[in-house]
């Protein structure tokens, strides 16, 4: 309300062109109350549209001025376009910074009175020549952020019916802006907040549909024990580990991780399920089953995106594993009688690599008593704590080994803690997938 009080304190009617004193001080009153009037009736209003058309046909009236306009600023483009106007024979306005006497006061934030349109260098007539509409007086006034001084767009009046715009006149239209500015800033943060509740809805839904794709118990397998841990860095993930049964009925495991993190890399690990999925089916030869999922998902993955996975498979008769591993670590077979860690070593290249990229079979091993097998993502042993050290792999061995009579899922639950010790933000940089496999010693 300091700006009424301005209005009505700060001003010298007898500056006024007009000899007409008390018809002015009577237009100037009436053009308080309709600023009064449109104030209360902006703190109501919550639609964009109506705000803007609310504000240009008020501060039309309160100046007695044939029209108005409201530019809005576009940030994108860097210039400022009429999204309301109270007459325009044409379908839009749109003017640079600094060009005409609206980008003058965009790009300058100040206040622009113009007596004589026609002798004012700033100004453009391109519109007057296409609608045959003549200008004659411009008061112009940027509107500006009340958080941030950044320009939200100009207030323009044209042609006062009466004489000249007055200095009362200026603080009129300052007062309108300032309104204006405060109504579109608040409409544009309600908005904002819309949108990124919708956002964040579709992430939570998203995340859903890809907790959906992960098992939701793990198999039962006489003789052995699995456990898994999976916590995405964001709602959605690119890691991913499944088990299938194949048609010679031994156990298929995979665990996979797509380059990154987020929705683009969570669409492609969904694409990646799929198709393991299918082939899975009817093919046994592990190696096989690999080479096609990897020319399968060959055309899906662009801009240098890729996959390291390995797919073990384990018959629960013979206790023999066979495995093939694409560049992904850690992968890491414990020898629960020797107490040596090997790892399983890499056969081929990241999926998408290369096109018909050879895959290889790994080394054939027998999964005695006690043995446990434990397959990660990059996600846990690359994570840093405050000192910029890595948790690393040969800390992951340590703990394995320090710890190799706990019963997997203890063994997941200590990992996880340790985890969590070494970086306690809840914030992970990576997404983290845990699987432990481990026969069982009685």
């Amino acid at each position: 309300m300091h700006f009424v009080s301005s209005l009505v304190n700060g001003s010298d009617m007898s500056s006024s062109p007009s000899t007409n004193y008390q018809l002015l001080a009577e237009q100037h009153l009436e053009g308080l109350n309709i600023l009064l009037d449109v104030t209360n009736k902006l703190t109501q209003q919550q639609d964009l549209a109506e705000i803007l058309a609310l504000v240009t046909d008020a501060v039309c009236a309160a100046h007695h001025c044939d029209r108005a306009s409201l530019f809005l600023y576009d940030e994108e483009q860097g210039d400022l376009y009429t999204e309301v106007v109270t007459e325009l024979e044409i379908s839009e306005i749109r003017r640079g910074m600094g060009e005409s006497v609206v980008g003058w006061v965009g790009e300058h934030r100040e206040l622009l009175n113009v007596s004589d349109a026609y002798a004012e260098e700033r100004w453009d007539r391109t519109v007057d020549q296409q609608t045959g509409y003549r200008t004659e007086s411009i008061l112009a006034c940027p509107i500006l952020s009340v958080r941030n001084d950044k320009l939200l767009g100009v207030l323009q009046v044209l042609n006062k019916n009466a004489g000249l715009f007055t200095d009362l006149d200026e603080k009129l239209i300052q007062a309108f802006a300032a309104h204006a500015g405060a109504a579109i800033e608040r409409q544009q943060l309600i908005e904002e907040v819309q949108e990124k509740a919708q956002f964040q809805s579709a992430i939570e839904l998203g995340r859903e549909i890809q907790t959906s794709f992960l098992p939701t118990t793990m198999p039962k397998i006489p003789q052995y024990e699995l456990a898994s841990w999976w916590e995405p860095a964001e709602s959605v993930s690119g890691d991913y580990y499944d088990f299938v049964k194949l048609p010679d009925n031994r156990l298929g495991i995979m665990v996979a991780d797509v380059s990154g993190h987020g929705v683009g890399p969570s669409l492609i690990m969904a694409s990646f399920r799929a198709m393991f999925r299918v082939l899975a089916r009817n093919r046994s030869r592990v190696s096989k089953l690999f080479h096609l999922l990897s020319e399968s998902i060959y055309p899906d993955l662009h801009d240098g995106r890729f996959i390291t996975a390995i797919f073990v498979a384990i018959c629960p008769s013979t206790h023999e594993l066979s495995f093939t591993n694409a560049a992904h670590a850690p992968a890491l077979f414990l020898e629960r009688k020797t107490g040596i860690i090997h790892d399983l070593e890499t056969t081929s290249l990241p999926i998408g690599a290369i096109p018909d990229m050879p895959v290889k079979p790994g080394t054939l091993r027998n999964i005695h008593p006690g043995d446990l097998v434990v397959l990660a993502t990059d996600g846990l042993i690359e994570l840093r704590n405050h000192k910029n050290e890595m948790f690393g792999v040969e800390r992951l061995k340590s703990i394995i080994l320090e710890n190799q009579e706990l019963p997997a899922e203890k063994l997941r639950d200590l990992i996880r803690n340790r985890v969590r010790e070494f970086h306690p933000d809840p914030h992970l940089p990576d997404d983290i997938t845990l699987l432990l496999i481990e026969r069982k010693s009685r």
